[in-house]
């Protein structure tokens, strides 16, 4: 039971202060002036502001609340290292009961895993979200067991009692770092980038420990090679990409003897590789209404340099212009044909036919850059069916189909076959089934490639092969220039030209037979596209060799899709078939193994601003005692919690000490007598 007066004006403080300065006035100006009665003046005043004033006796039934204690438990992948974990286990427990032991004292226990993705630990999360759910006024101190390596520390935390960390860890720790500083997501094929890497030796290394230590380098999972590199400073190393699109590039450290841990001894870098530019060689026969398809196509792209060969005036064109007369520039042809051939990715025959103008052997030379991995598309008109037809010269050999000398000339409308609908090429074109028709149809038999659309009673229009290393394309039809005209509703000529001309230059996307998978955090996405009907599990590979077998779901034709979560962080490998690939889940380099040795520094500011303090386990745990707000929380061998008193009333009474009748007789009273005091005089 407590007691005390407690005041409730009847008026705002703002006016009863002046009302009572007034009344002040007025007495001290009866007494300047010698009234007799201004003491009994002064009276009723005072009575009447002491019940403008509303003073009560009040009378409260308290019921003293426990303090409650936080004690926060760190079981992230940091504090699985050495003997950390039964440190924390340990700790958590001897505290608990030390804690529980003390009179009128409760305690919540807290536990704090692993972050969302490669958030790390989020301790002063933790502890803001433990403290929202509690009084403030009933927080006696907060203890967290942990190793110190928040990732958290800049959130604002408002700390209403000590904040204690009971570290774990040992000084003997140490450990040896591989951390990448800097890695461009984009490079040039065939170009050196360089990588930037860091080898740091952590904690309490041996001393006169190696110069050198061994560095493994893995590109797209091939065997590593070895390379003896410097620790503590940055290691520029030139890297060169293999290939177009991902590639994976895996850095290892063979673990040391004695270190936390090898989790931070490696890391996965994944780079897209691109084309710097693209060459093409457009050779242009007989001028048609298409002409400018191609050349259009072309130049649209930035990343396209094309060389446009076209023959403007053909050498039997006997039209008696004296040759000083004429505009027309010689063109390089050995030079682009015999010497300089290899540096083109593309080289397009649009309705050209033999006239002489290239001899046989260009030709040949053209055939030979196809079998050493080049790429020709020839877009047929009627000269292909003719006796100067291409198929005629030494190019004969590698083209996908063989011209039957016949030209189709009828309407009809082009359409993707079932092979088509599963080639990157000419699968999910848009609109179709809408498409205008063509004109004019080359027939061609044997195929010796994939027919992927058809014309004329299925006559083959659009047939891909591949020769040795090269790549070869026939497209049976000079009306493709119709769609872009809006023929008949037109059609989707831009989309096939520009899928037919990548797909020659070899761009991963759009390989008819390939395993790709994309990382979402620790979900891969794996993607089999294949011409065949169905495909067998794919089978994964995990950082530590264990292999699983995934089914995978086909999602569209030729397409199949499947999803993994990946248990750990690290490089998978993939294989379906004759396909593989690699793919590395998680980042670079894990928050959680960034910094592994023990250390207050990150929560040193909240620990001082209440005074708080840091203890080692290793030395043994620390005493709790009692102390006062604002005092030292921590000494040696003892961590301090403040007793915060704090209580619930259950019931409240209330007297008034001026009740009105009180004051009405009162202050009638003083008034009456000092009005019959002067009035005497």
């Amino acid at each position: 039971m407590t007691a005390s007066i407690v005041f409730d004006p009847l008026l705002p403080l703002a006016l009863l202060l002046p009302v009572g300065l007034i009344a002040l006035l007025a007495v001290l100006l009866a007494a300047f002036r010698g009234l007799s009665g201004w003491a009994l003046r002064g009276l009723a005043a005072l009575v009447l502001l002491g019940a403008l004033a509303n003073p009560s006796y009040q009378q409260e039934d308290r019921a003293p609340l426990s303090d409650i204690v936080l004690l926060v438990e760190d079981e992230s992948a940091s504090q699985r290292l050495g003997n950390r974990e039964a440190q924390t286990s340990d700790t958590a427990e001897a505290m608990a009961q030390a804690i529980t032991a003390r009179p009128n004292t409760e305690l919540r226990r807290v536990t704090l895993g692993d972050g969302e993705g490669d958030s790390g630990t989020q301790l002063v999360g933790a502890i803001a979200e433990a403290l929202a759910e509690e009084p403030r006024g009933r927080i006696a101190g907060i203890l967290a067991v942990s190793d110190g390596r928040i990732h958290d520390a800049d959130l604002p935390l408002d700390l209403p009692a000590p904040l204690h960390l009971l570290m774990t860890g040992e000084e003997s720790d140490w450990d040896r770092r591989l951390s990448v500083r800097n890695a461009p997501a984009f490079a040039i094929i065939g170009e050196p980038v360089t990588l930037t890497l860091r080898i740091d030796d952590l904690g309490a290394a041996p001393e006169n420990g190696p110069g050198l230590v061994p560095l493994e380098i893995s590109v797209d999972g091939e065997e590593a090679q070895t390379f003896q590199v410097p620790t503590g400073r940055d290691l520029e190393l030139p890297v060169t990409l293999p290939h177009g699109g991902r590639n994976v590039i895996q850095f290892t450290l063979p673990a040391a003897e004695g270190e936390l841990t090898d989790r931070n001894n490696s890391a996965v870098i994944q780079m897209n590789g691109v084309r710097d530019r693209l060459s093409v060689l457009l050779v242009s026969g007989e001028p048609h209404p298409g002409g400018r398809t191609w050349r259009n196509l072309l130049k649209s792209d930035s990343s396209v340099d094309l060389v446009h060969f076209t023959i403007l005036r053909p050498p039997e064109k006997q039209d008696g212009v004296p040759v000083n007369e004429l505009s027309l520039i010689a063109f390089p042809t050995r030079e682009l044909f015999m010497e300089k051939i290899n540096d083109f990715d593309l080289i397009i025959f649009d309705r050209y036919q033999r006239r002489g103008i290239l001899p046989a052997l260009y030709l040949d030379n053209v055939a030979n850059y196809i079998r050493q991995g080049g790429a020709v598309l020839v877009a047929a008109g009627p000269d292909f069916a003719t006796a100067d037809s291409l198929y005629r010269s030494p190019l004969g050999p590698v083209l996908p189909a063989t011209p039957s000398a016949r030209v189709v000339e009828e309407p009809y409308l082009p359409r993707v076959t079932d092979v088509g609908k599963r080639h990157p090429v000419t699968s999910d074109l848009p609109a179709a089934g809408d498409w205008g028709r063509w004109l004019r149809q080359i027939e061609v038999i044997d195929p010796a490639g994939r027919v992927v659309m058809e014309g004329v009673d299925g006559r083959p229009l659009l047939v891909l092969d591949r020769v040795e290393e090269g790549r070869v394309a026939l497209l049976a039809s000079d009306h493709a220039w119709l769609w872009s005209r809006g023929y008949e509703g037109g059609g989707p000529q831009l989309e096939l030209l520009r899928r037919l001309a990548h797909w020659m230059m070899k761009e991963p996307e759009l390989e008819e037979e390939a395993l790709t998978a994309t990382a979402e955090g620790q979900t891969m996405r794996i993607i089999r596209r294949t011409l065949g009907e169905s495909v067998p599990p794919v089978t994964i590979t995990a950082p530590d060799g264990t292999e699983t077998e995934l089914p995978l779901t086909e999602v569209a034709p030729g397409l199949y899709e499947g999803r993994f979560e990946g248990p750990e962080i690290g490089l998978y490998r993939l294989e379906n078939g004759d396909q593989e690939a690699v793919i590395g889940l998680g980042p670079a380099a894990p928050r959680e193994f960034v910094e592994t040795i023990a250390s207050g520094a990150a929560l040193a500011p909240r620990i001082d601003s209440m005074r708080g303090g840091v203890a080692r386990i290793e030395e043994g745990l620390p005493r709790l005692r009692d102390v006062r707000p604002g005092r030292p929380a921590a000494g040696r061998g003892w961590i301090g919690l403040t007793p915060r008193g704090a209580y619930e009333t259950r019931d409240v009474r209330t007297t008034a000490l001026l009740p009105g009748w009180l004051v009405l007789l009162l202050a009638s009273f003083f008034i009456l007598a000092g009005w019959l005091r002067e009035g005497r005089r």
